[in-house]
């Protein structure tokens, strides 16, 4: 790892301890540190708190070096973000979207908003040194194209960055919407945790798996597509076309349809008066009568819950992670949930799995999309700097 990824990945660090981590001299270190700071790539921030002698001072990424941008494409939502090199977010703006539009509509709307927020931060095109995206399925990362995937299907081996090329000379990264979750979480916590998995659960459910302080994304770019993991083989059938995948039985539209089926049958007063006034009933519906104690609703979640963990111990049994993040629309419902995915988890996996794991949401709650976007941006950029010297 490169001073600059030391720098980058502590958020903020001093020369000692760059020195350290870099397991280099502190001459060799005070000495490349001296020109990444005369080139406009580095930036001292003050002083650290003393421990005793001479005050260190604290060194970043300059942000003068140029901006980020991120964008975190939902099957249902897009999330477009200008960030500085530490990772700050300077501007970001989101709307509900159908990646089902297709790859010419979004990514036209995803031009306009880059356009927008970089005007509303004073930069120009010219300013962006990396562009980094997660989209809602496979990808495969070295040509950053999707391959087959079930949400999205016109946008099937269709190039992003040639997309975006017209426009910016930056680079372009694409990734799994949850890939780039880990990589946010793996970031905020200065890669101090090396084996977790991060969940997102929403309109589908994937998985992001951190190993030894890597994503790991398989010999395909297909790791984590535990959302076609059967949890009953008698279940209905998945747009994927198998039966029973946890995907069809407890992701949002699922909670949807169970929610206007009890709304029709009458078991839920709630329910059916949200169904009425609004026509249709959503997730965030379904969220909101469970906050508000509705048993029908309560009983929806918990099964949803139940069935995403019975999916869960079978890929804790065969990882044995630390922690479990849960990311997505989902963290809107809020401990009903959690509880039910722990207990089916506790419940299922073996006692040396759950001996000292940690499930719980997302840290970085909704932005953990696009702040994992920044980090895929600035770190492959990184590695591409490096590559180039």
């Amino acid at each position: 790892m490169s001073l600059l990824d030391h720098v980058f990945w502590s958020s903020g660090i001093s020369r000692e301890a760059l020195a350290t981590g870099a397991s280099v001299s502190k001459s060799r270190a005070n000495a490349a540190v001296a020109g990444l700071l005369e080139q406009g790539v580095l930036e001292a921030t003050g002083e650290q708190v003393s421990t005793g002698g001479r005050r260190a001072e604290t060194l970043r990424l300059s942000r003068s070096i140029g901006v980020l941008l991120g964008v975190a494409m939902g099957a249902t939502g897009l999330e477009v973000g200008v960030l500085a090199p530490g990772l700050e977010l300077l501007a970001h703006h989101s709307e509900p979207a159908d990646v089902r539009d297709g790859p010419a509509l979004v990514l036209s709307r995803v031009r306009t908003l880059m356009r927008e927020l970089l005007k509303q931060c004073g930069a120009k095109a010219r300013d962006v040194i990396g562009i980094g995206i997660g989209v809602p399925g496979p990808v495969d990362f070295g040509s950053g194209q999707l391959v087959n995937p079930p949400l999205m299907p016109e946008w099937n081996a269709y190039s992003i960055r040639d997309d975006l090329r017209s426009e910016y000379s930056a680079p372009v990264f694409v990734d799994n919407d949850v890939n780039v979750m880990a990589l946010g979480e793996l970031w905020r916590m200065q890669r101090g945790l090396q084996n977790f998995l991060v969940i997102k659960v929403g309109t589908g459910i994937g998985c992001g798996i951190v190993c030894h302080g890597q994503v790991y994304r398989g010999a395909t770019g297909s790791a984590g597509d535990v959302g076609h993991i059967c949890v009953d083989p008698a279940g209905p059938r998945c747009h994927c076309g198998n039966l029973g995948c946890v995907e069809t039985m407890a992701a949002g539209p699922a909670i949807a349809r169970a929610a206007t089926e009890a709304a029709q049958a009458g078991q839920s007063v709630l329910l059916a008066q949200m169904l009425r006034e609004r026509g249709v009933l959503k997730l965030n519906d379904v969220a909101q009568a469970s906050r508000a104690g509705d048993v029908a609703a309560n009983a929806i979640v918990q099964r949803s819950g139940a069935l995403i963990g019975q999916m869960l111990a079978s890929v804790v049994n065969f990882y044995n992670p630390s922690h479990v993040f849960i990311g997505g629309s989902f963290q809107r419902i809020g401990p009903l949930f959690l509880a039910a995915v722990r207990q089916s988890i506790y419940q299922r996996s073996l006692a040396l799995s759950t001996r000292h794991i940690e499930i719980q949401y997302t840290p970085l709650g909704e932005r953990a999309g696009l702040i994992g976007a920044g980090v895929l941006a600035m770190q492959e950029s990184l590695e591409l700097r490096e590559g180039m010297r």
